[in-house]
């Protein structure tokens, strides 16, 4: 298995896996809006994607998101989606791809990392085990626009 941070050039492989990976949480399959969201997000530099692959095949990623702590006034990312292919799980390709985010973090001298999942999402496990921690004492809250 090979992991690499993605650029523009990566978009025609990233682009599939991230449409799956919508697609896995109820979005209309829509491969032209992933190719333009992903080419935005990173020609801004507004997200880091890790691809891992395996056998030279795209089987997986992760997207990360820079925000800030204005208490401890640092950086910190929110690791926004993790995707492995339905053939590729249970093979450690998300455990790379989780490892290869925290390296990155702390390269850049980062806070930490965040992330958000479902309460019956099953990743909680392998989470856990590396090293991540559940928030217990916080309320997570969402104000959507079309009230």
């Amino acid at each position: 298995m090979k992991i690499i941070q993605a650029d523009e050039s990566h978009i025609p492989v990233l682009a599939p896996l991230f449409d799956k990976y919508r697609v896995f949480y109820n979005q209309s399959s829509d491969i032209d809006a992933a190719r333009l969201f992903l080419k935005e997000r990173i020609s801004k530099s507004e997200s880091i994607v890790f691809i891992a692959f395996a056998d030279a095949q795209p089987v997986g990623f992760t997207q990360l998101y820079t925000t800030f702590s204005s208490v401890s006034m640092k950086s910190y990312y929110i690791l926004n989606d993790l995707y492995v292919n339905e053939s590729s799980r249970e093979k450690g390709i998300g455990a790379a791809l989780l490892t290869r985010a925290q390296e990155f973090c702390i390269k850049k001298g980062y806070k930490g990392l965040a992330l958000e999942t479902a309460v019956d999402n099953p990743a909680q496990k392998l989470y856990e085990k590396l090293g991540w921690q559940k928030d217990s004492h916080a309320f997570h809250y969402f104000w959507p626009t079309n009230l």
